[in-house]
């Protein structure tokens, strides 16, 4: 389970992180961070899938939470055991019926 987060999490930190320090322009010497290689990367998957550049940040970003929710459904899939469990204790605890409560309240006077 660790390696499947990792191996999620891993690449959707590193494409946000590049695309934010290259969208500001944030280079720290590094070319691949510069705004001029950002434009440059975004206009080049523009040209291959014969999109504008501009439409390709919102469909990868829409990407990453479908991917996401995949990700997040596998985790509640393989552990729905112990969501259910938890469910069950919260559901038990919470509250009692207004009949009842008032019938406690009675009985606790003096």
């Amino acid at each position: 389970m660790k390696l499947l987060l990792i191996l999620w999490a891993g690449p959707v930190l590193l494409l946000g992180s590049w695309y934010g320090l290259s969208y500001y322009d944030m280079s720290f010497g590094f070319f691949m961070l510069t705004r001029q290689t950002h434009d440059l990367v975004f206009q080049v998957y523009g040209d291959v899938l014969g999109i504008p550049p501009e439409t390709i940040p919102p469909l990868v970003a829409r990407a990453i939470a479908f991917d996401s929710l995949v990700v997040f459904a596998i985790i509640a899939f393989r552990k729905r055991k112990q969501i259910a469990a938890w469910w069950r204790s919260r559901q038990v605890g919470t509250s009692l019926p207004v009949s009842l409560a008032r019938d406690e309240s009675l009985s606790k006077a003096p």
